[in-house]
């Protein structure tokens, strides 16, 4: 027909794999295989051990482990210990992570490197630190015992120690994400007419609200579970400064197996309940 233009139709195209995903099905099943088995063998067997072992006896041993004083006192402090450092690593992430994303001052790379201290060092170490700072021999020890001040072997030097170990969780969820965001929202509330803490409670912690929550979880998972740097400030005194974690060490240490494994189960479940919040999160965080 005269006058009229051919249509140019392209057809579609077909998706081209990346190199990556031109491997044979069995590489890829040799693969995931093996990633299956190793999985088995470092997370799912442990856990299958600790469920059947603490039940061996029957429920009366279990339920009587967990029963017992000294597994009562050792998760009342667990809680006490977390219900503390949480909050204040809360508070310091937010505030560390809103300082190093959102303005400019000298020492910003050395900040960044004091919160990743804790990843770098043992914490035995950071337990050790605070023995020769706060023990009878360390540098405040006259003073403290002069006015009759506790720290060390008691519930001051576990906090403290759970608080070096778990300081860095809310900050490093914070500062990847608070830099994607990047400064245009605050500056824009601020252009209107906004103060300081409307811009925090209003802008900025609404945008990061399921990377804080998801850090809150890693923080109070690190908080209840550590072992290492308690270890050496609590002084393992039953019934008064050993949390959960050195109430299964004790346990074992004197052939109580399935008791240790008993309360060690109820880490294992608080350990769940945590990794099922953290997917959650995680789902919410990407979404």
């Amino acid at each position: 027909m005269a006058g009229t233009v051919p249509l140019n139709i392209s057809r579609p195209q077909k998706s081209v794999s990346s190199p990556a995903t031109r491997e044979s099905s069995a590489v890829k099943w040799v693969l995931i295989a093996a990633a299956g088995l190793v999985l088995f063998w470092l997370i799912a067997l442990p856990l299958i051990v600790v469920l059947t072992e603490s039940l061996k006896k029957g429920w009366g041993v279990y339920v009587a482990a967990l029963t017992d004083p000294d597994a009562a006192s050792a998760l009342r402090l667990t809680l006490l210990v977390a219900a503390i450092t949480v909050p204040l690593n809360t508070i310091f992430g937010v505030t560390a992570a809103w300082a190093v994303t959102k303005f400019r001052f000298r020492g910003k790379g050395f900040l960044i490197t004091l919160i990743d201290l804790p990843f770098a060092v043992s914490p035995v170490i950071g337990g050790l630190i605070f023995v020769l700072v706060f023990g009878a021999h360390g540098w405040f020890g006259p003073w403290l015992s002069a006015h009759d001040i506790k720290i060390v072997f008691a519930l001051p030097g576990i906090v403290l120690a759970t608080l070096f170990v778990t300081f860095p969780f809310v900050a490093r969820e914070l500062i990847p994400l608070m830099e994607d965001q990047g400064t245009q929202e605050e500056e824009a509330a601020i252009t209107l007419g906004a103060r300081g803490w409307q811009v925090l409670f209003r802008v900025t912690l609404p945008n990061i609200k399921w990377g804080l929550l998801y850090g809150i979880i890693l923080c109070n998972a690190r908080a209840m579970g550590e072992f290492g740097a308690v270890s050496v400030v609590s002084g393992h005194i039953r019934g008064e400064t050993n949390t959960l974690p050195l109430h299964v060490e004790i346990l074992y240490n004197e052939y109580q197996f399935s008791a240790s494994f008993a309360v060690a189960s109820l880490l294992l479940l608080l350990a769940l309940v945590t990794m099922i919040i953290k997917s959650w999160l995680s789902r919410k965080n990407a979404h």
